[in-house]
């Protein structure tokens, strides 16, 4: 999952450990806004066709389409009840409030969290000063 779809999760919470409650609970907020952008206003393009000629690869592609439109062009297999709801999912969404104001505020908190958890970096240990020495340094000189 997390392969396909790499721009979506870590470009969106980023790459650290989220193990408490609490930030579960944000995660899952966020997540809930992130598939109503990614189904309602983000397009993608489906494989066709592909040829082979010789070494060269020919690729044939649709006409980029949201998920929502998909399922709202298909015809026999959504039942009428779900492409209802989605409609009516879809009539109020603004992407521009859900992505900039919504997704960040959350995914600011998240990082506010997960930081505050991991407290100062610790010191490095400080080693022997050139004159701490147990032996006395011998110069031919």
């Amino acid at each position: 999952m997390e392969q396909k779809n790499w721009h979506i999760i870590r470009q969106t919470v980023g790459y650290h450990r989220y193990d408490t409650a609490a930030e579960l609970e944000l995660l899952n907020r966020i997540w809930a806004l992130q598939r109503l952008l990614t189904n309602h206003f983000g397009p993608q393009q489906k494989l066709l066709a592909k040829v082979r000629t010789g070494a060269k690869v020919s690729k044939t592609y649709d006409r980029p389409a949201t998920p929502f439109q998909r399922v709202l062009a298909d015809t026999g297999t959504v039942a009428r009840e779900v492409k209802t709801r989605l409609r009516r999912e879809n009539k109020p969404l603004n992407p521009a409030a859900i992505q900039q104001r919504q997704t960040q505020t959350l995914c600011a908190e998240l990082q506010t969290l997960t930081t505050a958890k991991q407290g100062p970096k610790p010191q490095p240990a400080i080693r022997a000063k050139p004159n701490d020495s147990t032996k006395q340094s011998r110069r031919a000189s």
